[in-house]
């Protein structure tokens, strides 16, 4: 009787490249001009219409520009007009009350220390300030 097994096949040789990391686009915030990964961020889009509003999906057409997801990157882009920057027009006030309503809808942060992005020093690690011995 015939064997009933299937041929196995033979492995085939690929060379196996290191696979390389995932490009993970980023852009930058419109108040705080921190670069960061593009799905962290909240897209506004100026529609062909002239209003200017929230685009969650990110694909409306239009000119875009985006926000962090934090309460403070909202309210400065608010009351600096840093979105009418961004989009060369006057935020009509139907669109700014409504942009308002989704910053007030974010989590207030908490409070950090104002260390102007620099590390402090502790008062030991200073150099003593006076004359030379």
């Amino acid at each position: 009787m015939p064997d009933q097994s299937t041929p196995t096949a033979k492995p085939t040789r690929k060379s196996r490249k290191p696979q390389r990391p995932r490009h993970i686009p980023q852009r930058t915030c419109a108040a705080c001009k921190q670069a960061r990964p593009k799905r962290e961020l909240l897209r506004i889009v100026r529609a062909p219409d002239g209003h200017v509003k929230l685009d969650p999906s990110g694909k409306h057409a239009g000119r875009g520009t985006y926000l962090c997801a934090r309460r403070s990157c909202w309210d400065l882009a608010l009351k600096k007009a840093r979105l009418e920057h961004e989009f060369s027009v006057t935020l009509d006030p139907d669109d700014r009350a409504a942009l308002q309503a989704y910053a007030d809808t974010l989590p207030p942060e908490a409070a950090a220390p104002a260390t102007g992005g620099r590390k402090q020093r502790s008062p030991a690690s200073e150099p003593p300030t006076g004359a030379r011995e």
